[in-house]
């Protein structure tokens, strides 16, 4: 049996790889299988990391053992810029003076759509050309900055 710790750790790391991989999209922008998908990723991972012991021990020890590793890289992040940007990303502009930024927002699987929503309920606009800058901030979330003649 492999070890309880070494199993949260290589769980951890592989995790937070996929979720970087996956994007930026903030819990408020999860679809309703989104929403499934992480119930089945957290089941399918509590069996990685249980495998046949379901004992109390055990599940304590894999909390403080992925805790630990959470401390331990923000510690590492406040250190190393260049990991903070890796695992939080950076904030980008997806939207500049009223062109959507399309190879951007493909990239992080954003539509016009979503930017449009943001502008309605942030700033009340209705058009793309009303938006300044659009920016995919580090959260997920996008904030929206208007035209001077928008407002």
């Amino acid at each position: 049996m492999v070890n309880p710790v070494l199993r949260a750790v290589v769980i951890y790391f592989f995790l937070l790889v996929v979720f970087r991989l996956s994007g930026k999209r903030s819990l408020s922008q999860l679809t309703s299988f989104d929403f499934v998908l992480l119930l089945i990723i957290a089941e399918a991972t509590q069996q990685g990391l249980i495998g046949n012991d379901f004992s109390l021990t055990q599940a304590l020890l894999l909390i403080m053992t992925l805790i630990g590793i959470d401390i331990l890289i923000s510690l590492l992040k406040q250190r190393f810029p260049r990991l903070e940007r890796w695992v939080d990303g950076i904030p980008l502009v997806i939207v500049e003076n009223g062109r959507p930024l399309k190879h951007l927002m493909d990239k992080e699987r954003i539509d016009e759509k979503d930017v449009l929503t943001a502008a309605r309920e942030t700033q009340g606009l209705e058009r793309m050309e009303q938006i300044r800058y659009a920016v995919l901030e580090r959260s997920g979330g996008i904030s929206i900055i208007p035209n001077e003649r928008s407002s």
